[in-house]
């Protein structure tokens, strides 16, 4: 994950997609893959360098769901709370995760930067309820201990390498 911003980053970005409005969404999800959000400034330059006014992308950038234009972690676990996870107790293992981590639904991203924790609405893996995703890898049948546990091993490995 980029944490300073990089403006030739995202010229190579554009240059890549062409500066035409019709390539914003794919531009937009590449600055975003790189930062896990989309920076104001970086929103700013691109709005100049593709001639598109701010306000158009800023419609863009919140119109769909799957952008963010707050920073988020360098772990994204999504939490399912559809019915059949739902039924299957998502709830409590959300609850460990928040706990554990020491976040809320106000502020979903650890203070070091590490892990922001959501929950959404369906993962699409019903039979393997309940389900969590960690940057869109797909952990099935959770329960509140699996899920801190995992935490736990990504936390390790990261002051390992």
């Amino acid at each position: 994950m980029n944490t300073t911003l990089d403006f030739k980053m995202v010229d190579a970005i554009i240059d890549r997609n062409g500066t035409e409005q019709k390539n914003l969404i794919t531009i937009l999800q590449d600055i975003q893959t790189d930062y896990h959000y989309l920076p104001r400034e970086i929103l700013e330059h691109t709005a100049k360098r593709m001639n598109i006014p701010i306000a158009k992308i800023y419609s863009v950038a919140t119109f769909y769901e799957n952008f963010s234009l707050v920073a988020k972690g360098k772990y994204i676990i999504k939490i399912c709370n559809g019915t059949a996870c739902h039924v299957r107790k998502s709830m409590p293992i959300l609850n460990k995760v928040r706990e554990f981590l020491k976040v809320s639904d106000e502020n979903p991203t650890t203070e070091d930067m590490m892990f922001t924790v959501e929950t959404v609405s369906c993962l699409g893996a019903c039979g393997l309820a309940p389900v969590m995703t960690i940057n869109d890898k797909v952990y099935p049948s959770m329960t509140p201990e699996t899920a801190v546990e995992l935490i736990k091993q990504i936390r390790a490995e990261e002051k390992e390498g």
